[in-house]
């Protein structure tokens, strides 16, 4: 009798089973895999990708194909595993970071004309569901310190149709959420993180992910660490709302209540004020591996990114144009995604533009990836006054187009990193210079 290895086809044991996967990889898949993340090339490469088509086929005569590739056994393992380490009992994983805000707000119920507070600096996904749905977006001004939203400027654009705050915790490093706590609990307005560059990260002895309402980390494939390319945790501290996460992934699947003669239904999702539908946001088997084997290995991570941060900090120190980047401390610990590099431009002799520039010609990678929000040119097409947002967020003005960029942190060796911090120097001694 074969084993039911899918709730849709298999209800029990049986002799004629349905396969709840229609095709299975073979072993000459599995070598294309190989091949696709392990690439090489030369003599020596390919004579061991022969031996280990040998050592496959061996395999592949005594082996049975996975009866499940989607949300399955491996996934609970990554869930699991993202609940020990945040410390919570409501990690889901979705489709990415995106779709664990759209949860968050459709569980708001957000209508048109609802306002939703967001940094004046992040990246699109932050602001698309709200955008796409009629919401009206409010840009909070920045932090100079920190690039990330400044809780004052949030308190100032509070009205009585603000529905959400999403505070962002750029480069890894934690917003101050308390005051932002403190001002939603005032209103009863929800919190959504956007910790998509901030998993591991601490905020007064609490992790990320376990302060808002909801949280959600992403592991797309530049992050700290990531789940095959694609992919996200998104969590709750809204009570009881946990397990409904999870049948808001999957269109609102519910065991609870089934149909006559069907093996489930569909129902609503409870919402804030109302229900709402569900959609899909299903994540593979193979993802859930991949998330499980580098959660495994995150503090590793960040104490390797801690520490070329460290390093870039002792370079610039005797630069005082270069303002350093904030390291934390024994309660706030950033994930160090990305090194913030601010200059005061009076001493540098220029702008960030001027310095980007230079960088570039040196062959150092910067990041200006996260700018006004605003300037998205699908803001104007929704009928936003960019030129009146941006009064409103000096900060972010200033901090953008005169004084940050970002640069890497990972994946570089010692003479690399050398390299970059040389760099940095020379091109702001140029700047001073008049070069």
């Amino acid at each position: 009798m074969a084993k039911s290895t899918d709730f849709r086809y298999n209800t029990g044991a049986t002799r004629v089973p349905w396969a709840a996967v229609g095709e299975n990889y073979n072993a000459h898949d599995l070598m294309e895999i190989i091949r696709f993340l392990m690439q090489g090339k030369g003599k020596e490469y390919d004579d061991a990708l022969v031996a280990v088509w040998e050592q496959v086929k061996k395999l592949d005569a005594i082996s049975t194909p996975p009866g499940k590739l989607s949300t399955g056994a491996k996934v609970e393992e990554a869930e699991a595993l993202c609940n020990e380490y945040l410390g919570t009992d409501t990690s889901t994983f979705v489709t990415n970071a995106t779709s664990g805000f759209e949860i968050a707000y459709k569980y708001a119920n957000l209508e048109p004309g609802d306002e939703v507070i967001v940094p004046a600096i992040t990246f699109v996904a932050t602001m698309a569901y709200p955008l796409s749905i009629g919401c009206k977006l409010v840009f909070a001004d920045i932090d100079p310190r920190t690039a990330n939203m400044d809780p004052a400027d949030v308190e100032r654009k509070i009205t009585p149709k603000t529905k959400m705050i999403v505070p962002v915790h750029i480069g890894g490093y934690p917003v101050d959420l308390d005051p932002i706590m403190e001002i939603a609990r005032k209103h009863d307005i929800l919190v959504l993180e956007d910790a998509a560059h901030a998993f591991g990260a601490t905020y007064k002895g609490r992790k990320i992910g376990t302060i808002g309402d909801f949280a959600a980390f992403s592991f797309h494939e530049v992050k700290n660490i990531t789940s095959f390319g694609e992919g996200g945790i998104v969590t709750t501290t809204i009570p009881g709302f946990g397990p409904e996460m999870k049948r808001a992934r999957f269109l609102g699947l519910d065991f609870s209540c089934p149909i006559k003669d069907w093996l489930y239904n569909i129902t609503a999702i409870p919402g804030k004020n109302h229900p709402f539908v569900a959609s899909n946001y299903s994540t593979t088997e193979i993802q859930g591996l991949g998330l499980s084997l580098q959660v495994r290995r995150n503090e590793e991570i960040i104490a390797k990114r801690r520490a070329a941060a460290e390093y870039l900090n002792r370079r610039f120190a005797k630069c005082d144009a270069i303002l350093p980047q904030l390291m934390g401390d024994d309660k706030t610990k950033p994930t160090f995604h990305m090194y913030l590099l601010r200059i005061d431009p009076k001493k540098a002799g220029g702008d960030i533009q001027v310095l980007k520039r230079k960088l570039t010609e040196k062959g150092v990678t910067n990041i200006p990836h996260f700018g006004p929000l605003y300037r998205f040119k699908v803001v104007s097409d929704m009928g936003y006054d960019v030129d009146a947002i941006a009064k409103t967020c000096p900060n972010c003005e200033e901090l953008f187009y005169h004084r940050f960029t970002h640069l890497p942190l990972y994946g570089l060796d010692d003479d690399q990193m050398k390299y970059m911090a040389d760099a940095v120097l020379e091109a702001i001694a140029e700047m001073q210079a008049g070069k």
